[in-house]
């Protein structure tokens, strides 16, 4: 199965910026995505004017443009400082900032979002907008998170359920090419999951955990043949707690590549990030890169 979105080695770098100070650390780490993929960075500021012009003074509007414009500028400024050379453009939009993100991101590439935002009226670009734009993108959304203080591990890890995954191992194995590292392919079953098959035959647990093993030997060989040089190491692993297995894993880790599975809300809502993929988003101790899919697409929901 063929991604519908363009590879990390050829798709633009599209960041979410605030003035948060996890905004910041978001854009400088993009800035240096930007030039692993020797890639053009997008700097995004979502105003949300267009929407609070019905309620708010024009003065207060106005200072909302003027503070956006002059953030998006010194931003800019300080990616430059640290990546001169690095092509940078920068955008003021007048919608929210899920919108902005998402239509940035069909446009240019990859989203970088950081784990956490401003809080209070001048909110532009909270944890929950992250999450939002990470459950309705077409694109891959990278949550930037645990880069404080760490070391590079040279190690690229990715999350694999099931055959479908392998979109997920190659993409993978591209970022792990183009961090110069290692790539762990990391399958987790819930053992609670085969509870029923289990207790109608308690010597099946064998039976049950070859299958999966199997299913991450199938996405492992496949990785290893299209990708020569590349260091690969593949681990199956039962626990009752799928997230915090790979929450875990996560310290050991530059980049977590997983899917992101999409549940839709109750009574046909907007769809939400699965259970797993939130928890990772929140807990893991490296950025997080979601690669879009849906549950109809890539069976069921974590």
């Amino acid at each position: 199965m063929e991604s519908a979105f363009r590879t990390p080695d050829t798709s633009s770098v599209v960041v979410g910026v605030d003035g948060s100070r996890s905004a910041r650390s978001a854009a400088l780490w993009a800035a240096r995505e930007a030039v692993r993929r020797d890639r053009p960075l997008h700097i995004v500021f979502g105003a949300d004017t267009d929407g609070r012009a019905l309620y708010l003074p024009a003065e207060t509007i106005e200072r909302v443009r003027v503070e956006g414009r002059e953030l998006l500028d010194e931003t800019a400024k300080a990616v430059s400082a640290e990546y001169p050379g690095l092509p940078v453009t920068t955008e003021f939009s007048r919608a929210d900032a899920v919108n902005s993100l998402h239509r940035a991101g069909g446009l240019h590439g990859t989203i970088v979002v950081g784990n956490r935002g401003l809080g209070g009226f001048n909110s532009l670009m909270l944890g929950s907008v992250g999450l939002d734009t990470a459950a309705i993108a077409s694109t891959p959304v990278i949550v930037v998170r645990g880069i404080d203080g760490a070391e590079e591990t040279g190690s690229v890890l990715a999350a694999v359920r099931d055959e479908h995954d392998l979109v997920i191992a190659r993409y993978a194995a591209r970022e792990a090419e183009l961090h110069k590292a290692s790539l762990r392919l990391l399958h987790v079953w819930n053992v609670l999951q085969s509870v029923g098959e289990v207790v109608s035959m308690l010597d099946g647990i064998d039976e049950i955990a070859g299958g999966h093993a199997e299913t991450l030997r199938a996405v492992t060989d496949v990785i290893c043949e299209e990708f020569p040089d590349l260091e690969v190491d593949a681990d199956a692993e039962k626990s009752i707690s799928v997230a915090g297995v790979l929450v875990e894993a996560s310290r050991h880790a530059d980049l977590l590549v997983m899917g992101g599975r999409r549940a839709h809300g109750p009574l046909g809502l907007a769809p939400n990030l699965g259970k797993t993929t939130h928890s990772l988003v929140h807990h893991a101790h490296c950025p997080v890169l979601l690669i879009p899919r849906t549950g109809s697409d890539f069976g069921g929901q974590p």
